[in-house]
């Protein structure tokens, strides 16, 4: 087994897509369509899945197999108070610098401050 990436299922594709070029200081790896958008940094891959392309699209989607609405059903996932539960490290040499950068950047009103924790090891967290 090994690694593939990390699908985050998105309400607003193109918002979200700009939110993760800004934070990620990257450009989107590759594309299939508005469906999904993958950034590829050195294998790992974060994927941004559009929860409402394949509703919108339904003569696009081919199924084989039984359905399993918990996982499927993306729209529901994407209106779901539960879709925004995934936390995603990334590792960076200055924090500080980071957290400035992050700020500078003005996508977001929910950015915490950076905190400390110590569970089994310490870290620093924002």
């Amino acid at each position: 087994m090994r690694y593939g990436m990390i699908y985050l299922v998105v309400k607003d594709f193109q918002r979200s897509l700009d939110f993760y070029e800004k934070v990620l200081d990257m450009k989107v790896s590759e594309t299939n369509g508005e469906r999904f958008a993958v950034f590829n940094n050195d294998g790992l891959n974060i994927c941004l899945l559009n929860g409402y392309y394949d509703a919108k699209h339904p003569e696009q989607v081919k199924i084989k197999g039984e359905s399993f609405p918990i996982y499927d059903d993306t729209v529901s996932i994407a209106n779901s108070e539960n879709s925004r539960k995934a936390f995603i490290n990334m590792v960076v040499p200055d924090l500080q610098k980071e957290y400035d950068r992050i700020i500078s950047l003005g996508i977001s009103e929910k950015i915490t401050p950076i905190r400390f924790l110590n569970v089994f090891a310490p870290y620093w967290y924002r």
